[in-house]
């Protein structure tokens, strides 16, 4: 049986009766792809399963076929998002895909709707919570950036603190309010990675520590971090792998969408 096939068998056992909506949304959930040429299946469902849409990983591909990825997914998925593109990337892009926005320090590359501008978007927050991003120094930004872009694109308000490192701590006891604003707080951090210990012990929400490939030659590019942040004697500390600000983020919304759907249930 085909997809449409599928699909309007599904529909006809729900008009008459002989399934629920419930019963026809969770079957959904898991139907539903789009092959495009013969290097990609676009998993048009990920957001009804997951919450969350399928997002494009640029290294490893051609700028033609993200082009053709990106193309593909903005005819059902509202904002269409690839990572690490490389401003040489991008150049190639923005002639293939109209209404391309390039965060450069996030290296991201974003592309809303039908939009045919190449202006910035307005990132309206549409989901509740406020996810606040931490970075230990300035060399961490691009991380902590890709951290922050990736959650306002998920739809989530989103504040930064920049450079508030363990070295001068005065810098981020100044911020207290600030972090005890925050629903989720994504603290990225290199050299010893002790940031994320820190701010846990003042949170009072959950804190998803980011290592970073930032130090000398003994940090082995973020594993000395990664393992303090493992290591950590702060409780609720979730850590995800070396780099990975756009993992953190979707931990991150994922907190704050199920804590909402916790609500609703009570």
């Amino acid at each position: 049986m085909t997809q449409p096939e599928a699909i309007r068998h599904l529909l006809n056992a729900v008009a008459q009766g002989d399934v629920s909506p419930e019963h026809a949304l969770e079957k959904l959930k898991y139907l539903t792809y789009e092959p495009v040429d013969d290097f990609a299946q676009i998993d048009h469902h990920r957001a009804l399963r997951t919450g969350f849409p399928e997002v494009i990983w640029g290294p490893g591909k051609t700028p033609e076929q993200i082009a053709r990825i990106m193309e593909t997914m903005r005819q059902q998925t509202p904002v269409v998002m690839a990572t690490r593109i490389e401003p040489a990337v991008y150049d190639q892009l923005r002639s293939m895909v109209p209404g391309l926005h390039y965060y450069a320090l996030a290296r991201i590359c974003a592309v809303q709707g039908r939009n045919e501008t190449n202006q910035p978007y307005p990132l309206t927050p549409s989901r509740p919570g406020l996810v606040g991003v931490l970075s230990a120094g300035t060399a961490d930004l691009p991380v902590a950036e890709e951290a922050a872009i990736t959650a306002e694109l998920s739809g989530f308000r989103v504040k930064r603190l920049w450079d508030v490192g363990v070295a001068g701590i005065h810098r981020l006891l100044s911020q207290r309010e600030t972090i005890a604003e925050a629903d989720v707080l994504i603290v990225a951090a290199g050299m010893e990675g002790a940031l994320p210990s820190v701010v846990a012990g003042l949170a009072d929400c959950p804190v998803v520590a980011v290592p970073t490939s930032i130090g000398y030659g003994a940090s082995f590019n973020g594993l000395a971090a990664l393992l303090s942040m493992l290591n950590s004697c702060a409780a609720g500390v979730a850590v995800v792998n070396i780099d990975n600000g756009f993992g953190a983020a979707i931990l991150a919304g994922q907190i704050l969408r199920t804590a909402g759907r916790l609500r609703d249930r009570s």
